[in-house]
């Protein structure tokens, strides 16, 4: 689940842009980050860590040209070191630069099938690579004879090629040199792309391409939606815009964008993450109220930040006080998207601080946006235990995880998902909660879409339900996964 973004100007340089983007990014990863421009030749620099650590005045001063792509890293495979980070790029044909965010489940086979068919060196083990790799394949031995083809047409079929072959989650923003930049986004548009434009007085017109919309009112871009699954996206340097969906599929976007990735202030397929996560809180105190009726809390506060809003929504649907009775240090970062469990659960104590006068001797009902491997719940839980809670409820805005991720969260074992082997009842004892809630399913989607002119099919939840919508991941092909990450996650340092 990474952050990527893409601009392109007429006559703007945009490191500037892509550097401002990043840091509106930042809550997507927190391992690496990159920048690549190009002005006659591809500019880059990349690092680990966090933006602000990788970047200064003097490497930004180097990133010349008006075309460029951004990316920062959460890890879901590879590693965490220089040589993974975002954009990678291949010098035939042309020079293509690429980024993306998502997942890829057949990426085992394809590596084979790229180094062995294509006779083309991988060089790193992240996804985007792989990408790269079909789609430039093609433009230089394209399958099909692409004489008298514009270069747009030849560009969708690299990319139709790229559909044919791969199968997973990517939104991918793209650089041809000296053509323009390229986007699309995998037919079912599991992962998020949206799209923005920048008038200029001059009558030109910037475009940005980003994982959500959250730094588009800072630059001054307006929202135009989302780039559509299926979807192919060229702009040339002078401006001209082609696009064209070269596949429809059932449109299926992640449900944990709403439960936990995007900021709150993002629009997500035309949908508020904001308001959604205000009728998670709404349909969360509904049901509080029908299967526990005779437990009100005294006060009810979120496991900052994310759990925020539906906490503020489902204190006032039950008439109770709202606090912020956990303090969260903003220093620290995400924890969910930490890698490695031993750095999570260090970090909630160094992250979260519960306020004393806030929680002793008080029925303390705790909202938090997810239980994923249940430790993270269970160190808040000890923590508020201490500072004198007489009783301790726990409801969880997104319903029991219990199936591994293979589209872009890094959620991939299933002996690492807390649902997946206990029961509520077991759950709520290893929690040490008096009561324990999870949304349900139904009332999940409904409150993520309930309004607006959104057009989806349906979420993906296979992390909650199973149904893999790419219909390609079955026992074995989860069980060769989950090994492959495991040996990874082994490596870590």
């Amino acid at each position: 689940m990474c952050g990527v973004v893409g601009i392109i100007s007429t006559h703007k340089p945009v490191a500037g842009d892509l550097y401002e983007s990043l840091i509106h990014l930042q809550h997507r990863g927190q391992d690496a980050a990159g920048i690549m421009t190009y002005n006659q030749r591809f500019h880059v620099k990349k690092g680990t860590g966090l933006i602000r650590d990788i970047f200064d005045e003097n490497n930004m001063a180097r990133l010349l040209g008006n075309v460029g792509v951004g990316h920062t890293r959460y890890p879901t495979v590879g590693g965490v070191s220089i040589e993974e980070a975002q954009p990678v790029m291949t010098n035939v044909p042309y020079g293509i630069a690429m980024a993306h965010n998502g997942n890829l489940v057949n990426y085992a086979e394809l590596v084979r099938e790229v180094s062995e068919l294509d006779r083309r060196y991988v060089n790193s083990s992240v996804d985007i690579e792989i990408i790269l790799h079909i789609f430039a394949h093609e433009l230089d031995h394209p399958s099909v004879s692409m004489d008298d083809l514009s270069l747009f047409d030849q560009i969708c079929q690299a990319t139709e090629t790229v559909f044919n072959r791969v199968s997973g989650a990517y939104s991918v923003v793209g650089m041809i040199m000296n053509r323009g930049m390229v986007v699309f986004r995998d037919p079912h548009g599991i992962r998020p792309l949206v799209r923005g434009e920048r008038k200029n007085q001059d009558g030109t017109t910037d475009y940005i391409f980003s994982s959500e919309t959250t730094m588009f009112y800072v630059l001054g871009y307006k929202p135009t939606g989302n780039v559509a699954p299926g979807e192919v996206i060229f702009i040339e340097e002078d401006g001209t815009y082609h696009s064209r969906i070269l596949r429809t599929e059932q449109f299926t976007p992640c449900i944990f964008e709403y439960v936990y990735f995007s900021r709150p202030d993002s629009m997500q397929n035309e949908i508020s993450v904001y308001r959604s996560r205000l009728r998670m809180g709404q349909n969360l105190a509904q049901r509080w109220k029908e299967n526990h009726p005779d437990a009100t809390p005294d006060i009810v506060i979120p496991a900052p930040s994310t759990a925020n809003t539906a906490a503020l929504s489902f204190a006032h649907e039950l008439g109770v006080r709202y606090s912020e009775g956990l303090y969260k240090n903003p220093f620290i970062g995400r924890t969910f998207i930490m890698p490695g469990q031993e750095a999570r659960k260090k970090s909630v104590r160094y992250k979260l601080v519960p306020q004393e006068f806030e929680i002793r001797d008080k029925d303390v009902l705790i909202v938090d946006d997810s239980i994923v491997r249940g430790n993270t719940s269970r160190e808040i839980v000890r923590m508020v235990r201490e500072f004198g809670a007489r009783k301790i409820y726990f409801v969880s805005a997104c319903p029991p995880v219990k199936f591994p991720c293979f589209y872009g969260v890094d959620m991939p074992t299933k002996s690492e998902l807390i649902a997946s082997s206990r029961s509520v009842e077991d759950t709520r004892k290893y929690m040490g909660v008096d009561i324990l809630m999870y949304q349900e399913i139904k009332d999940l989607v409904e409150a993520v879409t309930r309004v607006g002119e959104h057009n989806i099919d349906r979420p993906c939840m296979a992390c909650l339900d199973g149904r893999y919508i790419t219909g390609d991941v079955d026992e074995e092909k989860m069980r060769l996964m989950e090994n492959q990450r495991n040996l990874e996650r082994s490596n870590l340092p």
